[in-house]
């Protein structure tokens, strides 16, 4: 027997996923405040359950076997496991330090040890970039130019 499709024959049931962004708490997982971090971006599950919210949008319940969780993604947060995934080591709204100087037109603006916070992910070529804002002024900066702000309770993401 085969398995059943879901929206149009994107994902079988059963079948591996990624997650292409962080899943937060919006309130719906309980035991956990709102805002808390439940699946890390990247991280691959399997399908268990097709639903739909508000009528309108499929939502799929993933099971992430590695963190003990089943989560509620829209399709536009899933990938198939065999689709091209470029990790990075940091995420959205994560605190960073640069470790070099970050200089623009030889005028260093921020010295080693400033800390930002990121604010997007460039994923698109083969070394990763992040936007990050420092004292409010946004610069494209290099993975390789960034450590955790905090490393102590900094979680390094699987590869």
């Amino acid at each position: 027997m085969k398995p059943e499709r879901f929206d149009e024959g994107r994902f079988e049931f059963g079948e591996s996923v990624r997650v292409t962004r962080n899943v937060r708490n919006d309130g719906t997982y309980p035991g956990m405040d709102v805002g808390t971090l439940l699946i890390r971006r990247g991280s691959v599950g399997n399908v268990i359950e097709v639903g739909t919210f508000l009528q309108d949008q499929i939502i799929f319940t993933v099971h992430f076997l590695d963190q003990g969780r089943m989560v509620g993604c829209r399709l536009e947060e899933l990938i198939g496991i065999d689709e091209p995934w470029n990790p990075s080591r940091f995420e959205f709204r994560d605190r960073v330090v640069c470790t070099i100087n970050l200089s623009l037109q030889g005028e260093v603006v921020f010295a080693k040890g400033s800390e930002g916070q990121v604010f997007k992910v460039l994923r698109d070529s083969e070394q990763i970039q992040y936007h990050v804002a420092f004292d409010g002024r946004v610069l494209q900066v290099p993975e390789s130019a960034l450590a955790p702000a905090h490393p102590e309770s900094f979680q390094e993401p699987e590869v």
